[in-house]
């Protein structure tokens, strides 16, 4: 199995294009010549190429320079110089390509999707290009034109319709085992998830949506304390957040409180996305103490909240059902607007 690798930085190279070339006719019993050089190819350009392939950018880690092939020199005959194939790139979908200054150049998000990031150098002219009824045996032809090199930022967003979010060791990666086929690694300890997990949840007999789960976030996530800032990119893309937070802990409304001020600082839109509130871990507390968590978060959230067990499946269903109607609303608008 390979390893996950959400961000890569690689430095690719278009081909340079092929020279033109100064080149006269010489054929016997032809009584006048002239030029003949042909223009050079196009050297090759850099592509990308969304595949489906993929879920990972491991391949980029251990491979990070990237350079396309020259164009051919033109030659006499008016013949024109081949141009050289382009470079394909093949990432995952759902990859975004920057520049090294942050400019997004691309968003691969649909699999077979393509894009051209640099193009390769343009063909020199040969001599024949320069013939003129005052010049007729031009001994001038031009070089072809430099290819471009630039270092490029590769970041895996992951394709998921809902996400989970929460301080580590919130119920998470429980939760998702709970209503998918997915397998997270699960332990009694803070950041049990090291990468991000995405899991297939089905709903009633026809409907289904993908559920990311992404490493626990801790305070000053967003400057890059501990591991959830790194994958907060993957639950981008979600329609909906479901919010775990544990029952367990000292205080959930605190707790809350500490992850929304997290997406706040995070921005990317992550904060304005609908979300769903629910307490974990019901079934591991006194009745009065989880009356008493309930009601600290959802003063907090300003919402009610729902009271969840992955293990005994209390409120799961709920749970399902209510991402699923938020996924759903945003599926048939987006159908809408495509119409």
């Amino acid at each position: 199995m390979s390893r996950f690798l959400d961000q890569a930085k690689i430095l690719v190279r278009s081909g340079d294009g092929g020279n033109g070339c100064v080149s006269f006719r010489r054929e016997k019993y032809v009584e006048y010549g002239g030029p003949d050089g042909g223009d050079g190819g196009r050297g090759g350009s850099i592509e990308a190429e969304a595949v489906g392939s993929a879920n990972t950018l491991i391949d980029f880690r251990y491979r990070q320079h990237y350079r396309a092939q020259r164009g051919i020199d033109g030659a006499g005959r008016k013949r024109t110089g081949a141009n050289a194939p382009n470079l394909l790139l093949k990432v995952p979908v759902g990859t975004e390509i920057l520049t090294d200054t942050g400019e997004r150049l691309v968003d691969l998000t649909q699999a077979g999707e393509r894009h051209v990031l640099v193009e390769g150098g343009a063909g020199g002219r040969g001599n024949t290009r320069f013939r003129t009824s005052s010049n007729r045996a031009p001994r001038i032809a031009t070089k072809g034109g430099p290819g471009r090199e630039m270092w490029l930022r590769l970041r895996l967003k992951l394709l998921a319709d809902a996400g989970l979010v929460g301080l580590p060791n919130a119920g998470k990666s429980t939760f998702l085992g709970s209503v998918s086929r997915a397998h997270p690694r699960v332990g009694a300890h803070p950041f049990t998830t090291l990468t991000p997990t995405l899991g297939v949840v089905r709903h009633d007999l026809d409907r289904e949506f993908v559920l990311a789960d992404i490493p626990g976030l801790i305070e000053g996530a967003h400057h890059g304390a501990g591991l959830g800032d790194r994958f907060l990119g993957h639950v981008e893309r979600c329609a909906v957040l479901l919010h775990l937070v544990d029952a367990t802990g000292d205080d959930a409304g605190t707790a809350y409180r500490t992850i929304r001020h997290e997406l706040d600082q995070y921005g990317a839109g992550l904060a304005e996305k609908p979300e769903v509130v629910a307490l974990s871990k019901a079934d591991a507390v006194e009745q009065a103490d989880l009356d008493r968590q309930c009601a600290s978060l959802a003063e907090a959230a300003g919402r009610p909240v729902l009271r969840l067990s992955a293990l005994s499946r209390q409120g799961v269903d709920e749970a399902v059902a209510v991402l699923a109607t938020h996924v759903n609303d945003v599926r048939a608008a987006q159908a809408g607007g495509s119409a």
